[in-house]
């Protein structure tokens, strides 16, 4: 993904989480460039269990951007939020006739990048 190359973006990243990227992306690709407040909203309401993890990120890229760079929160976009694969943990399922088959427990790093709203 984008490298972060304007001073004024501020990410936040989640590794190893223990969800599956492609049920974190249906999370993150509902926040990507709202507001920081209408985001956390949208998140808070999600029936996803995803968007817990995902809010929690958020919630760490604003508190970096204030502590970090001194930027106002409500004056803060979500700029870019995606999520790549982490590695798998491969677990066997006991099957018919001595059988296995595998299962596959994904993992996801999260990522957050909030902005200035005027730049975003």
């Amino acid at each position: 993904m984008p490298q972060n190359t304007n001073t004024n973006e501020v990410r936040a990243t989640a590794k190893y989480v223990r969800v599956a990227p492609r049920k974190a992306r249906a999370v993150v690709s509902l926040i990507r460039n709202l507001p920081v407040e209408k985001a956390l909203e949208v998140l808070q309401f999600s029936t996803r269990a995803a968007s817990v993890d995902v809010a929690k990120v958020l919630r760490s890229a604003i508190a970096n951007a204030e502590n970090n760079n001194g930027m106002r929160a409500d004056n803060l976009i979500v700029k870019l939020a995606y999520v790549d694969e982490g590695p798998t943990l491969k677990r066997i399922r006991p099957r018919a006739k001595g059988s296995a088959s595998r299962i596959n427990k994904r993992m996801s790093h999260i990522t957050v990048v909030v902005a200035p709203r005027k730049e975003a």
